[in-house]
């Protein structure tokens, strides 16, 4: 074997190994964290990293503070995951590890001309028993829809995935979903039908948890 051919061969195992932890529930990732797979951290921060940051710029934080927000709550994650015991909340962990460290920037300000807009800031996210902001809403259902993906089975990842996740000016066309995906045009309807069903229940059940 040349060194080409295992330079190559290790990046096909190292793509492997990240799409396997990327098709990880939140708990099983967070354990893979938690057991020093540095991978697994790559794909963590990736999977949050929207989520995390939209807390603080929802306060509208001065730039460098959104980004001090971010870093803080990943390092602190990264000191306590071990202790966390139910590893399937840590992205409700975050965005309250998120909105502590915002509320906290947003109180050390001293200009008392900013006062109202301060408290304006600390009512949007302080109280966590209240429904998140819109932009926190919204991520948080992309997320659980991501998560939902998982749990839906490779041949309906794919066809989902090529009918309503594809970036372009135009619409996918089932004959181009057939072609790609070497399914017969007749029964995409269907499928489609069943993996949408598929999608709605898991949905359903992540919010229940």
């Amino acid at each position: 074997m040349t060194a080409g051919s295992g330079s190559r061969g290790a990046r096909r195992s190292a793509s492997a190994r990240r799409e396997a932890l990327e098709q990880l529930p939140d708990g099983e990732l967070a354990t893979a964290c938690a057991e020093g797979n540095e991978l697994a951290w790559d794909v963590l921060v990736r999977r949050y990293r929207r989520l995390v940051y939209a807390v603080p710029n929802r306060a509208r934080l001065p730039e460098d503070q959104i980004e001090e927000v971010f870093h803080q709550t990943f390092a602190k994650l990264a000191e306590r995951i071990g202790s966390i015991r139910d590893r399937d909340r840590v992205r409700s962990w975050m965005v309250t590890t998120a909105r502590r460290l915002t509320i906290d920037f947003i109180r050390a300000r001293q200009s008392s001309r900013r006062v109202d807009m301060e408290d304006e800031a600390i009512a949007s996210i302080a109280d966590e028993s209240e429904s998140a902001p819109e932009s926190l809403v919204r991520l948080e259902r992309q997320h659980l829809v991501r998560q939902a993906m998982l749990g839906i089975g490779e041949r309906c990842r794919r066809l989902l995935t090529a009918l309503f996740y594809r970036t372009g000016p135009d619409p996918p066309s089932y004959d181009g979903v057939s072609e790609e995906l070497g399914i017969p045009i007749g029964s995409i309807g269907p499928t489609r039908a069943r993996c949408l069903k598929k999608l709605k229940d898991g949905l359903e059940r992540m919010e229940k948890e």
